[in-house]
């Protein structure tokens, strides 16, 4: 037909458009130059595109014969796991790998040879959980029948694996991660090496548990794969290039931006661990009305983004490091002068992973991305000792790393943090020998900090309620308390908000406006996690809430949503409040808030206050509990939740026996009776506890 095309002619269309577009693209989809520094983070997605899932595949294709996998939540059993790969290596040898859990699959454990050997390194969270990137690990490693690749029996019988635990002593389910797990692989077949390591949070004796447990696993390992101890010779994990032709204004410079969506204002996507939402903070103020402590409320609007949260979840802030111990740190390690200084971090070998993305400069590294103001272990000291400015202070050093009880003394019982121990140590002398890669590999990655969210998901969906004490304790021995690090930083950003233009609580100054000034205007990054601590899906089931101090924030939520329950036609059942401060005119938070409660919930809503400091002796919330003795076996019998939360150490702990009693006393049967009957509540979710150690 005439108004069609011969063949010629649409070839020599195709290639003209062909060229044309090839013109104007080049630069953006083809012909872009590549920057040989630029590092591999992965950004707000984690895993790099295209890396395998299967375990043994990656094993062979990167030449490794150890894998440390880590169940993480809040760093450090992903700082442990790192340690141990590092050790491995230097000590004897092995070619080691570090992963996360979530980004392999585990049906082809069967397929892993027996000389190579897996470590897991297991954080359990909450009421005996498993860690979020632990969760499908978790699942289908204690599933009854896991699914492997080939159908050896028993299917593990190959696998040769190491097992540390990270725990609690003071939650109910201790440490039961990394139990259930080397239970779950010893039932499949496989052989652990040496003992299964418990560290306890609770007793503040995790490192020294750590430290005890690895000798004797690496005697076992050496015995077992037959590997020779060599001399430890620091090895660096990654390269730091200086790059002159780039200034920190640079518009590929990362200056604090968490991933590439945020350095190009793109804040799109899912908002999550890898990636928070910059919230405006809507209102902020002072909930104790006393001088030397400091309790917040602020209120979030999560609205511009696709947030969303339930009554009873946490919110997770990440902070920045105050601007006196950024610019100590970088003091002490000669780098005061090089803060803007622009460098690319690329990993040395094929597994590691730059834990920050780059190009960027020392301050923003130290700043947004390093633990610097964290309690110093043991082990990093002794690693530091070998780049001491001076033979006395390497003595010191080297006394510190090896003498446990010495190292308590000197620097454990005062929380110092890496600079100030390296300050004293070295008596004021610069340790400039220390590679910075020594400093990336050795301090923890700066995490969020997550807090009970103080509001009700019916009441007001789009905003957060975040209610926190500011972090102060005074410690023997040391000068000025140590501070926490994100309640102190909340606190600049409410008297920013409050007109203090150049906000300093306590002498300390932080970049609140944050990278590129995109956090101008009162912002702060948060992202939601998901609790199981939720409120009886019967709203007419009674509830015994028990929270001092700011253990009562998740139960304001609460209250406040059975509030909204009545307010729109619902029948809610009873909730009575065991609530705990110091004295009713300084710390009762809320105060106001439970009386409104109470003049729409009537009857069904009791509030019972323990002021510890107003009277003859000091009264606390398990002491009003068992005053009440008759009335909450009588809720109990009516099938009541119990929900706990704030100090896991003393008042959870108490709370959990005088429950136990308060159900044998009532009910006239042995004590032994009433705490099976707590521990059968517990299992059935009608007993939760939100609490920390």
């Amino acid at each position: 037909m005439a108004n069609q095309l011969d063949t010629l002619d649409i070839v020599v269309l195709a290639a003209l458009l062909l060229g044309t577009v090839a013109y104007f693209t080049k630069g953006t989809l083809w012909g872009v130059t590549k920057d040989p520094y630029a590092s591999s983070f992965a950004g707000a997605g984690g895993a790099k595109a295209g890396k395998t899932r299967n375990i043994t595949q990656a094993l062979e294709e990167s030449g490794k014969n150890c894998i440390i996998f880590y169940g993480s939540q809040t760093g450090t059993a992903e700082d442990y796991a790192s340690r141990l790969a590092k050790e491995g290596k230097s000590r004897f040898g092995l070619e080691t790998m570090v992963a996360d859990l979530e980004e392999f699959d585990y049906d082809n454990l069967d397929t892993i040879p027996s000389d190579k050997v897996v470590m897991f390194v297991l954080a359990t969270y909450g009421e005996g959980e498993p860690t979020d990137n632990a969760v499908d690990f978790y699942e289908f490693i204690t599933g009854e029948d896991p699914s492997f690749s080939e159908s050896s029996d028993p299917p593990l019988g190959n696998l040769n694996f190491v097992a540390f635990g990270l725990g609690n002593n003071t939650y109910e389910h201790y440490n039961s991660m990394v139990r259930n797990v080397n239970k779950a692989l010893e039932k499949l077949g496989a052989h652990r090496i040496g003992e299964a390591g418990e560290g306890d949070d609770g007793a503040g004796t995790m490192e020294e548990d750590f430290l005890a447990w690895k000798d004797p696993m690496w005697s076992a390992l050496q015995e077992k794969m037959g590997l020779e101890e060599r001399e430890a010779v620091y090895e660096p994990i990654f390269s730091i290039v200086e790059r002159e032709g780039l200034t920190k204004d640079s518009p590929e410079v990362y200056v604090g931006e968490p991933n590439k969506m945020h350095l190009d204002g793109n804040f799109k996507g899912s908002f999550n661990a890898h990636n928070p939402y910059i919230a405006p903070i809507e209102s902020s103020y002072e909930l104790f009305s006393v001088k030397d402590r400091n309790c917040l409320h602020m209120e979030v609007d999560i609205s511009g983004s696709n947030l969303t949260y339930q009554t009873g979840d946490h919110i997770a802030v990440w902070p920045t490091n105050p601007g006196e111990e950024t610019d100590r740190f970088l003091r002490v390690f000669g780098l005061d002068t090089k803060r803007d200084q622009v460098v690319s971090v690329k990993a040395l070998e094929p597994t590691a992973k730059v834990p920050f993305p780059a190009p960027t400069t020392f301050d923003a590294i130290v700043r947004y991305h390093m633990e610097i103001c964290a309690p110093v272990s043991r082990q990093f000291i002794a690693t530091l000792s070998a780049f001491a400015p001076d033979e006395e202070t390497k003595a010191e050093m080297v006394k510190l790393g090896g003498d446990k009880d010495y190292f308590h003394q000197k620097i454990n019982i005062h929380h110092l943090n890496i600079a100030r121990v390296l300050e004293v140590v070295g008596k004021g002398k610069k340790w400039t020998n220390v590679p910075f890669s020594a400093l990336i590999e050795g301090i923890t990655k700066l995490q969020p900090r997550y807090y009970s969210i103080s509001s009700s998901s019916l009441e007001q969906p789009k905003k957060i309620s975040i209610t926190a004490v500011v972090e102060r304790q005074k410690l023997p021995g040391r000068e000025d308390p140590f501070r926490g690090v994100a309640t102190n930083y909340l606190l600049a950003l409410k008297e920013k908000q409050n007109g203090e233009p150049n906000p300093c609580p306590f002498g300390l100054t932080y970049e609140i406006t944050g990278p590129r000034n995109r956090y101008d205007g009162i912002h702060v990054p948060v992202h939601v996690r998901h609790s199981n601590f939720k409120l009886p899906s019967d709203m007419t089931k009674p509830i015994i809430l028990i929270g001092p101090g700011t253990g009562v924030a998740p139960f304001r939520g609460f209250v406040r949503e059975r509030k909204r329950q009545v307010e729109n036609g619902e029948t809610v059942g009873k909730t009575i409040l065991f609530f705990g401060c110091r004295k009713s005119t300084e710390d009762f938070l809320y105060e106001k808030e439970w009386e409104e409660a109470k003049k729409v919930l009537g009857d069904n809503f009791e509030m019972v206050n323990a002021f510890s400091r107003e009277g003859p002796k000091k009264v606390y919330v398990q002491h009003r509990l068992k005053e009440r003795s008759k009335d909450v076996n009588e809720l109990l019998q009516q099938k009541a939740y119990v929900y706990v939360c704030g100090d896991a150490a003393n008042m959870a702990r108490e709370v959990n026996t005088v429950l136990g009693q308060i159900i044998a006393e009532e009910r006239g049967i042995p004590e032994a009776k009433g705490e099976e009957i707590i521990k059968t509540m517990r299992a059935s979710n009608q007993y939760q506890e939100d609490v920390w150690s």
